[in-house]
């Protein structure tokens, strides 16, 4: 037994990939730094809309959801699991790769897909949403905006969490890693999408990846300010890594183009800590809804 947290409960060389300990740590890192740094060569921080309010929400959450929810669930389902079910600890770890990773699509990003389709219908999960879409601009850390409760509650964080303990584990960091590259991609302002809808010849491969993926005109356009410019799609479009979970359940849009502004109307400009820590915090201005 060794204590590596998050995963002092598994051994060592089961969070190993390819060779790499610590995969998905240094997937996550590599793919944040690679991206954030292709926004600035491209000036996405000039001229930002963004505030120094923005900035720290997107830092904090960040820090958040990897070093304390997200750990916090793994390790407690782990912990809860051992003393009511130790005969199932890595019971499944012998079952076949691509199994195991349609089976994560199953109960960690189809689950996401409802949950954020529940943010945006039911009022109350809306104000832990809010946060995610209050972003006046796109880019891979908007990516990461949202209320502690509402990590705290998301239902695919559990799922995988058993799916560890019953020896997923070296597949879901694997999944972890394809995941997080998918979802900044389709956050990024590199957009970089906008090559395969250029060129004639590429355009089976644009229809292929829009269908399969979350790409960035797609989830651009569910960030978009308003669906009145004939782009955005703020109430469809859910989908984190498929974008098939939205065409079997009818809330697709295809555009190939971007809005042009982003945001929630009518933004009171509430505080980060206010935003991150509704309900337990609440905002002073009457016109808000985190009031």
């Amino acid at each position: 037994m060794v204590l590596e947290y998050p995963y002092f409960f598994i051994d060592c060389s089961m969070h190993e990939v390819f060779g790499i300990t610590h995969f998905d740590e240094k997937g996550v890192l590599l793919i944040l730094f690679c991206f954030s740094l292709l926004e600035v060569l491209i000036g996405a921080f000039q001229n930002s809309p963004r505030t120094l309010n923005d900035y720290i929400t997107e830092v904090v959450s960040f820090a958040q959801l990897t070093v304390l929810i997200q750990p916090a669930i793994i390790v407690g389902v782990a912990l809860l699991a051992r003393h009511f079910f130790p005969q199932y600890e890595n019971h499944f770890a012998s079952v076949p790769v691509v199994a195991q990773f349609l089976i994560l699509l199953l109960i960690e990003d189809m689950p996401q897909y409802w949950w954020h389709r529940l943010a945006h219908h039911s009022p109350w999960f809306w104000k832990l949403h809010l946060v995610h879409h209050a972003s006046p601009a796109m880019g891979v850390t908007t990516a990461f905006r949202n209320s502690a409760l509402y990590y705290l509650l998301m239902p695919n964080i559990y799922f995988a969490a058993v799916a560890i303990y019953l020896g997923f584990i070296q597949v879901y960091l694997v999944y972890t890693v394809i995941k997080l590259f998918i979802v900044m991609n389709a956050h990024s302002e590199l957009r970089s999408d906008s090559f395969l809808y250029r060129y004639r010849v590429l355009r089976p491969l644009a229809w292929l990846v829009e269908h399969t993926i979350s790409t960035p005109a797609t989830h651009f356009a569910h960030h978009g300010l308003t669906n009145d410019d004939g782009i955005s799609n703020n109430n469809g479009n859910f989908g984190n890594m498929l974008f098939i979970w939205d065409q079997l359940f009818g809330t697709a849009k295809f555009t190939r183009k971007y809005p042009s502004r982003f945001g929630i109307e009518k933004d009171p400009q509430d505080p980060w800590y206010v935003m991150l820590f509704y309900p337990f915090l609440k905002s002073k201005k009457k016109e808000s809804e985190l009031s």
